[in-house]
């Protein structure tokens, strides 16, 4: 394989600098206005594992961002509203992650929990006094709570209702996700030591303690609880919440109220069908309602299929629930955090549009005006004082903090430096296509260097109601980098574009889409010169599995497939699939006629194009047997194929499996693709490499 020499860029990114990419959290601004912080992630090879540190930004531009921790993993960084502390999660290497505390200033990080499973999200209370947060309380006898019971000497676990798994957790009813709460020691409090000899022989007789402070339990039951948020007088803890045990098989999740001192948990009734599938809520400064994130489930109650999520607010004095947002525009709550509220009453939303993610306030009354509508993917934000902060993507780096001034982002920071200094990204061009009915196709094309013909390699996104972006994608630039056109864009069916774009495949899978995805495929191909139209690839994981391996059935002019954790069939995946239940019947309706008529798996014999089918063994959305059957079906038919299955792994191995697992995958993506299409990039493997490549990692 070709090796850049000593001392040059390459463009694009190689397998091997995957450890090179920062990803990060979203911001918290510390309440003066004057500095932020964020978690700053990458994949690390020596470890396996990914690791990552809090830093600093300042905001007045007087300096560059500093390393505030050195943990093996702290993530998801809070200022205290007083900004004296800093809460964080901090995991160690094979363990969870727990809940700690620095002083703002600076100092030795304190831990505050030690749960078996860990923590997963917090909250600060509105006086600084105290902190909410979740963990998953484990049934006894499972997950370690008895020694030398491991997970095959467990009990049977009897089911009884349809949503009792989930990808990347396993079964959730015997741990169930539970909110605690806990007084955060003052600052300068004198550190813990651990007791030895005598002082812990009266340790253990009830004399002292951990060090940690107590953690009170305030909700219990077999339903799951998510994402904590203090009222504003601090009374109250609400949640986004599984509520009621008579429709724990229904979708949706509603907003649970729990007194913040103990006490019976009570579901506020929004009161709109709208609002039937909460995804996040915040309470104004003031007290008088909330501002919620939620989405439609239709009159069923179980039609999701390509609904926007919209915001709301909940007024208390009436208990009436309006929506604020536009219906045919804005589509909110793309990233976790996606809902602030600024202490003078404003909210911040982040929203999907047209392959971007912008910044979007609201008032109370409606008011309604666009922050930042750049073109760019906008992660995270946060505010305080007058100071709006993000984080983003563009197409030069995969994260970086800005300030919001004046409708632009001020960028603050060089996460990418390393990156830049070892590559040069490959600018993506935006470009629409038209589909077989006239319909308009946007999306975008990343060439290679070099004058061509290129390759060109078809990509699908998953979802389906998800969308590309112009912004850093490593899929397209490790392809670029081999010496492949790629080719993206957003079918009918994908989010960013209206309800109505998202909801057109409903009952249809497998038509306008594919008309869509190989319409702006021929658009591409007359428009850029460089592209090669005789040498065609096409690959998608997810539901991008599920086009790919539906497009080679049905058009025979790509010279290979690569489908990846596949939807491949309807009808098996209702019982295999964490959300087997309602997402297949939802997309294909319910029919057994009207499912085999929209599934790969029931046209698989008209597949002639060789195929490599990958997947993770440990994948409960799309499971293995979707993979297995498919794979089996071509091979006895004949069909060039081959099954790359990563043990440990799954469903969302490309984007946070281990970092080993990650750059082999991309490896056997390019070796399949060196062998159906070779570029001078990516000739192929010689007989040492490809050994190499298919032995066990040290």
């Amino acid at each position: 394989m070709l090796v850049a020499a000593v001392g040059t860029r390459l463009h694009g990114v190689k397998p091997s600098q995957l450890d090179a990419i920062l990803t990060l959290s979203a911001p918290t601004v510390h309440p003066s206005g004057t500095r932020c912080a964020v978690s700053a992630t990458r994949a690390d090879y020596r470890a396996d594992a990914a690791v990552g540190q809090l830093w600093e930004v300042p905001l007045d531009g007087g300096g560059s961002a500093r390393r505030l921790t050195r943990g093996f993993r702290d993530t998801a960084p809070q200022y205290s509203p007083d900004g004296r502390f800093l809460a964080f999660l901090r995991a160690v290497p094979a363990g969870p992650p727990q809940l700690f505390v620095v002083e703002a200033q600076g100092g030795e990080p304190r831990a505050l929990t030690d749960r078996l499973l860990g923590v997963e999200h917090f909250a600060w209370s509105p006086d600084s006094q105290r902190i909410a947060f979740l963990s998953r309380e484990p049934e006894a006898g499972r997950y370690g709570t008895v020694d030398g019971v491991g997970p095959g000497a467990e009990d049977p676990r009897l089911v009884t209702d349809l949503n009792y798994r989930l990808n990347g957790r396993g079964y959730t009813g015997d741990q169930r996700t539970q909110l605690f709460i806990l007084d955060v020691p003052p600052a300068g409090e004198e550190p813990f030591v651990a007791a030895r000899g005598r002082a812990k022989a009266a340790e253990s007789e009830g004399e002292g303690g951990s060090g940690l402070p107590e953690a009170r339990q305030l909700t219990s039951g077999g339903l799951d609880h998510d994402l904590p948020v203090f009222s504003a007088d601090g009374g109250y803890i609400y949640t986004v919440s599984q509520w009621d045990p008579a429709a724990v098989d229904a979708l949706g999740a509603l907003v649970v109220r729990t007194p913040a001192g103990g006490g019976e948990s009570k579901v506020v009734e929004l009161g709109s069908p709208e609002a039937a599938s909460v995804q996040a809520l915040r309470e104004a400064p003031d007290g008088s309602g909330l501002f919620v994130l939620a989405s439609s489930l239709g009159d069923s109650g179980m039609d999701f299929v390509g609904r926007s999520t919209h915001l709301f607010w909940h007024a208390f004095d009436d208990g009436g629930t309006v929506r604020l947002s536009n219906p045919s525009e804005d589509d909110f709550g793309e990233a976790p955090g996606a809902l602030r509220v600024r202490p003078d009453g404003q909210a911040l939303v982040l929203g999907r549009h047209r392959g971007a993610v912008r910044l979007v306030a609201f008032e109370a009354n409606g008011e309604r005006a666009i922050l930042a509508d750049v073109d760019a993917v906008i992660t995270g934000v946060d505010a305080a004082g007058d100071a709006v902060v993000v984080t983003f993507a563009d197409a030069t780096t995969p994260g970086e903090v800005a300030a919001v001034r004046d409708g632009h982002l001020e960028r603050l920071t060089d996460f990418a430096s390393r990156l830049r200094d070892e590559t040069q990204p490959l600018l993506p061009s935006e470009f629409s296509g038209q589909s077989a009915d006239g319909s308009p196709v946007h999306g975008w094309v990343v060439e290679p260097e070099g004058d061509g013909p290129h390759p060109v390699l078809l990509m699908i996104h998953g979802g389906p109601f998800a969308q590309y972006t112009g912004a850093w994608f490593d899929e397209a630039q490790v392809y670029a980098s081999a010496g492949y056109a790629v080719v993206m864009c957003n079918p009918r069916g994908s989010a960013g574009y209206g309800e109505a774009h998202g909801r057109a495949i409903k009952g249809r899978m497998g038509t306008v889409d594919f008309e869509d995805v190989l319409g702006f495929l021929d658009s591409a191909l007359e428009a850029y010169p460089a592209l090669d139209a005789d040498r065609l690839g096409i690959l998608g994981g997810s539901y991008g599995g599920y086009l790919t391996a539906w497009t080679i059935a049905h058009d025979h002019r790509f010279r290979a497939a690569i489908v990846e954790r596949g939807f491949l069939d309807p009808v098996s995946f209702v019982g295999s699939s964490d959300i087997g239940w309602f997402f297949p019947g939802e997309y294909t309706g319910w029919d057994p006629q009207q499912m085999a008529a929209q599934s790969p798996m029931a046209c698989v014999g008209q597949v002639e194009t060789p195929c490599l089918v990958i997947h993770s063994e440990e994948d409960w959305r799309c499971p293995i047997e979707q993979a297995q059957r498919y794979y089996a079906a071509l091979k006895l038919r004949g069909v060039e194929t081959e099954l790359l299955l990563f043990p440990g792994e799954n469903h969302e191995l490309s984007r946070s499996g281990t970092p080993h697992h990650r750059k082999q995958r991309f490896e056997h993506i390019l070796r399949w693709w060196s062998r159906y299409l070779p570029t001078a990039a990516n000739p192929g493997l010689d007989a040492e490499e490809s050994k190499a490549l298919s032995a066990p990692v040290s």
